[in-house]
């Protein structure tokens, strides 16, 4: 059983991130399982996040759920859908996209500062993002700087490897903060399999490298709530989903993105 209290329901609106203990306990084995299946047989979308002679691995892979059928098994019969909805304080819940991250021991690149929705096709103040880790995580745990999702202006996105911007309009976005260096409060926690971080699609996060001798397995799940929208970018969106037929204003569409709840 998970437990939304009141309390984290005003946290996550206040800071933009709440740890929920124990989300996906329950499903260790078969999300891990899932993980080594979308190694194994990687999607079109996924990355090695490295460049020639940084050390370690650090693999990440999304929007695989329709052929993982771990991931759909978690996403449909697990309790996450209910715990958005409370977070987000909205009735329908609808999936967008799934991912994972591995980083191998010896990777001692960190995940670069960003916010999610920037890269997104969607946009609405009910959002949603659970990253949860499926190896017990001290120093390589997810990063996230609380209020940053209340910004006015968005965080500039940027291609992780290439350090490029991934739009051509960068005026319109704030650049890169660096959160310790500024002073900002940034909320981590160490985190047994199966907890959760969860935060909004505007929340400024990122991660610590993984140096230790230990994987660090993730799988994140993105879903969204009543208000969410479909909006045009000035790009290539990541993910792109090539062919949805969209409209600007639309609720996504339920053939591709399914509601989970209301």
């Amino acid at each position: 059983m998970v437990t939304v209290t009141e309390q984290m329901v005003q946290d996550y609106q206040r800071d933009g991130v709440v740890l929920v203990k124990g989300l996906w306990a329950d499903w260790v084995e078969v999300l891990r399982d899932g993980v080594a299946r979308n190694m194994a047989e990687p999607g079109p979308y996924a990355a090695e996040n490295l460049k020639p002679g940084e050390g370690g691995r650090f693999f990440d892979d999304y929007c695989n759920w329709t052929r993982i059928p771990e991931f759909e098994q978690v996403i449909r019969q697990s309790a996450v859908a209910d715990v958005a909805a409370k977070l987000m304080g909205s009735a329908r819940v609808q999936l967008f996209h799934d991912h994972v991250l591995v980083k191998e021991p010896g990777t001692s690149k960190p995940t670069p500062w960003h916010q999610d929705g920037p890269y997104y096709f969607v946009e609405g103040r009910q959002t949603v993002s659970f990253w949860s880790p499926l190896d017990p995580v001290r120093e390589a745990s997810l990063r996230c700087v609380a209020g940053s999702h209340l910004w006015e202006k968005e965080v500039l996105p940027t291609r992780w490897l290439a350090e490029t911007s991934f739009y051509p309009d960068s005026e319109k976005y704030m650049p890169v903060p660096d959160p310790d260096a500024e002073g900002m409060r940034v909320m981590e926690w160490e985190m047994e399999p199966g907890d959760a971080v969860a935060f909004n699609y505007r929340t400024l996060h990122g991660a610590r490298g993984n140096e230790t001798a230990q994987r660090r397995r993730a799988f994140s799940l993105r879903l969204v709530g009543g208000d969410a929208r479909y909006v045009e970018r000035p790009g290539r969106t990541s993910p792109p989903y090539p062919g949805h037929g969209m409209q600007p204003g639309q609720r996504l569409r339920e053939d591709w993105f399914p509601v989970l709840r209301g």
